[in-house]
């Protein structure tokens, strides 16, 4: 009789841990239903800023912000955005200092440094070849990047080869068949010399 009534009460057990996952299940799809939604919604918004017009006026700012900003060159690795920040001081209120990276998070060696008013980069530019950290600055006014507009630069000529890596008079195809610098050669046959 008691081996019954354990049955019975592993059954009513299983039978209410099933019930609560279930519930539980529940609970997930109706959580994973409204993320799906907050994230449609996010998406439209998203698409709605890709608009002609918006991205229009997200680049009139970007050039206000630029219009704003200085480039910093030959900074050294070790300055921090503080130090920066405290050398530029002088020109005006400094809004942000950003320091670029490498992919391993070392400093590449320039710098931007944004402030409040635009009159200030004219005074930011006089700290031109000024000292930081024993380096000399290079300071110039920020430049706006416009987009699908990549500067191409001009190819680099040898004096004495023309363009660079091959001559100019030859289409990338024409290559010689034994390859650059070789020629074949022209040996005499080997014939029989019973005196050599």
């Amino acid at each position: 009789m008691q081996n019954d009534d354990v049955d019975m009460v592993v059954a009513d057990n299983t039978e209410a841990d099933l019930d609560d996952m279930k519930k539980r299940l529940k609970e997930m799809e109706d959580e994973a239903a409204a993320l799906r939604e907050m994230q449609a919604k996010v998406e439209k918004e998203m698409g709605s800023m890709q608009d002609p017009a918006t991205a229009g006026a997200s680049q009139s700012n970007r050039e206000e912000v630029d219009a704003r900003s200085v480039f910093v060159g030959n900074v050294d690795y070790s300055c921090t955005p503080e130090e920066v920040q405290q050398h530029f001081q002088s020109c005006g209120t400094v809004n942000r200092v950003t320091i670029r990276t490498d992919k391993f998070g070392q400093p590449k060696g320039y710098a931007y440094v944004e402030f409040l008013e635009v009159e200030a980069v004219q005074e930011a530019i006089l700290l031109n070849e000024s000292e930081l950290h024993g380096r000399q600055l290079k300071v110039t006014a920020k430049r706006t990047n416009i987009p699908g507009m990549k500067q191409h630069r001009p190819r680099r000529t040898n004096p004495y080869m023309g363009f660079q890596g091959r001559p100019p008079y030859a289409p990338p195809f024409a290559f010689p068949p034994y390859g650059y610098g070789k020629a074949p050669r022209f040996r005499m046959p080997m014939r029989y010399s019973p005196y050599y």
